[in-house]
């Protein structure tokens, strides 16, 4: 009899430490903030949500407006009477230019503020020339100023419509919140000229006139430009410079052009 009471007792043991070990619910930490209703951001990372892993988005597509100058100017090829012939106003001299769409690969494995940016634009540069002067291309192809003879409010430009493609290396600064955020880029943009032309405005017999003349004006059909942009939500700026002369060497005046502008519209 005792021997059975002390096997029953053994068993009656055995399955009380069984449902306790069973029924135990471990209370960690996390599982005590689950149940209380705190969000910890430690462990929403860990389960993956992450501000972080959006795609990086670069700076390129867009509408942007710029002024035109020439930097270094050389004349040694022409008599002093022809020195200065494309001296431009800068006020006047414009550049507009429409970047189609962009194509943006960001550098880091757990950020999104480092990347590469590219994509397709057109760029239609203009320079307002003295009102009384324009360029003519030579047989050999050398660039000659000339002189025009009409009424007042004559007005004459040299205009150029290229294809560009950036390759630019974009750093971001995210500011007060990780969605606003301070960039600078640069980089290099390649340029295929597509057309080019004189323009004069004029008057004959007290009526307007126009006169455009196409032709390559010994303009290099292909080109880099270096840039550099910077912005911080809808404020952004830009500015790039032609690492090659505008004419072919010895065509023309050595003359390397520059823009600098502002961003009117981003895609």
């Amino acid at each position: 009899m005792k021997k059975t009471i002390f096997t029953l007792l053994i068993f009656l043991l055995t399955i009380n430490t069984f449902s306790q070990q069973t029924d135990t619910i471990d209370v960690s930490k996390p599982t005590l903030r689950k149940l209380s209703g705190i969000v910890d951001i430690e462990d929403l990372v860990k389960e993956g949500f992450n501000y972080w892993e959006e795609e990086f988005t670069g700076h390129w597509a867009g509408i942007a407006f710029g002024l035109n100058g020439f930097a270094k100017a050389d004349y040694s090829l022409y008599p002093e009477e022809q020195k200065g012939f494309l001296d431009s106003d800068m006020l006047k001299s414009h550049s507009l230019q429409i970047n189609l769409f962009q194509i943006s690969k960001g550098l880091q494995s757990n950020r999104n503020a480092i990347g590469l940016v590219t994509g397709l634009g057109m760029n239609i540069r203009s320079y307002r020339l003295s009102s009384n002067t324009t360029i003519e291309q030579a047989d050999n192809g050398m660039i000659y100023p000339k002189t025009l003879h009409f009424e007042s409010n004559q007005k004459s430009k040299l205009s150029s419509v290229y294809l560009t493609v950036p390759l630019l290396l974009e750093f971001q600064i995210p500011v007060k919140h990780y969605a606003n955020r301070f960039y600078v880029s640069g980089g290099l943009i390649a340029n295929k000229r597509l057309s080019t032309h004189t323009k004069i405005k004029y008057r004959k017999d007290d009526q307007k006139e126009k006169l455009k003349i196409p032709g390559s004006y010994s303009i290099p059909e292909y080109k880099l430009s270096a840039t550099v942009r910077m912005g911080y939500r809808r404020i952004n700026i830009f500015a790039s410079y032609d690492l090659a002369p505008l004419f072919k060497n010895d065509k023309g005046p050595v003359l390397y052009p520059y823009t600098v502008g502002i961003y009117l519209l981003g895609f």
